[in-house]
């Protein structure tokens, strides 16, 4: 159990939720574990089946207390929202904002910013702890380079300008990615970014680990009131969660492509995990699914420390918590939208 932001996260599986007077009471196997005043809470979020009772969800929807289900994955189930507190102000508002260019450009700005900000990182770490295992010199060049985009991302107020630039700072970033492979070369070798089929084994493994992350941010956003369709970066599309694609920008360094480098690097995935198709599409075989599923699993259970709340929480927290710093922006109960910026 954590409460960040207003928003108690309940994060053990078999936990129950019940009213008790003007509080929540939390039990795990019949035992009370936690007990909290509902006037303190805006939201609760529940990462379990057992769920709660009748009398607790009609309190929350009288005090407009927004309270979301999911399963003990992430995966959305289904929310409790008071009719004083619906969120079709809230999307009303996300829709004024998607129509309007340069309202969008303030917010992806930040996306972007995050994004490149966290590319940087990635190649830094592997410069400060394999120094004498990689090229050197184009990973100091690739991050100068993303050192100065940033100072012009800052600044930039055009919507098309900025996808350029993230464009580019992609470019060099996926340029040096096979520098931070550090083992099994010849089976793990990055040629650049392919997808829709991936091509490689390194590709395979991202384009999965894009594909949980953006279920994912869809789920987080689905749970906060927004609508995972609409974005501001990502443009409307029909049957394209763009929302999601939007807000999953500025974590993929950090929690996608570092651990697929974590995998490879450690030798938790291995060349036979793999299957090539007659078309020439590189997927994972049954068992290098499953292994890549139970350690991203595992990976959403570590704990760190967010750099905007200074509060310990979990990975798999991570996108739930922008999702809500997302919502306060456009409720305008904050000033400007805060991108996860890993350190």
């Amino acid at each position: 159990m954590r409460k960040l932001l207003n928003t108690l996260f309940i994060t053990t599986e078999n936990a129950f939720l019940s009213l008790s007077g003007e509080t929540v009471c939390v039990e795990i196997n019949k035992k009370k574990v936690g007990q909290f005043p509902l006037h303190t809470l805006e939201s609760i979020v529940c990462f379990t089946y057992n769920g709660a009772t009748p009398a607790f969800m009609g309190a929350c929807a009288k005090r407009g207390i927004h309270l979301a289900f999911y399963s003990p994955y992430g995966k959305f189930l289904c929310r409790v929202i008071g009719e004083n507190r619906g969120n079709v102000l809230l999307r009303k508002q996300q829709y004024r904002i998607s129509d309007d260019k340069d309202s969008s450009c303030l917010i992806a700005r930040n996306l972007i910013l995050g994004k490149v900000f966290n590319c940087r990182w990635s190649i830094d770490r592997t410069l400060r702890d394999h120094a004498l295992r990689i090229n050197g010199e184009s990973c100091k060049k690739a991050v100068q380079y993303l050192t100065d985009a940033m100072k012009k991302i800052r600044h930039e107020n055009n919507l098309d300008s900025l996808r350029g630039m993230e464009g580019e700072c992609a470019s060099i970033y996926f340029g040096i990615f096979d520098e931070l492979i550090l083992n099994q070369k010849e089976a793990f070798c990055f040629n650049g970014r392919n997808k829709r089929p991936p091509l490689d084994n390194v590709n395979a493994m991202l384009s999965f680990g894009y594909t949980l992350l953006a279920n994912d941010c869809a789920n987080a956003l689905e749970g906060v009131g927004l609508d995972s369709y609409v974005g501001f970066l990502h443009r409307d599309r029909p049957g394209r969660k763009s929302l999601s694609l939007d807000l999953m920008e500025e974590m993929r360094a950090v929690l996608v492509d570092r651990f697929v480098l974590t995998l490879i690097n450690n030798r938790q995935i291995q060349k036979e995990h793999f299957q090539t198709s007659e078309s020439g599409a590189v997927e994972f075989t049954d068992e290098g699914r499953k292994k890549f599923i139970t350690a991203w699993q595992n990976h959403k259970r570590e704990q760190i420390t967010h750099p905007y709340l200074q509060e310990k929480i979990s990975w798999g927290l991570v996108p739930h918590i922008q999702a809500l710093l997302l919502a306060r922006y456009l409720r305008k109960d904050i000033d400007g939208y805060p991108p996860f910026l890993w350190k």
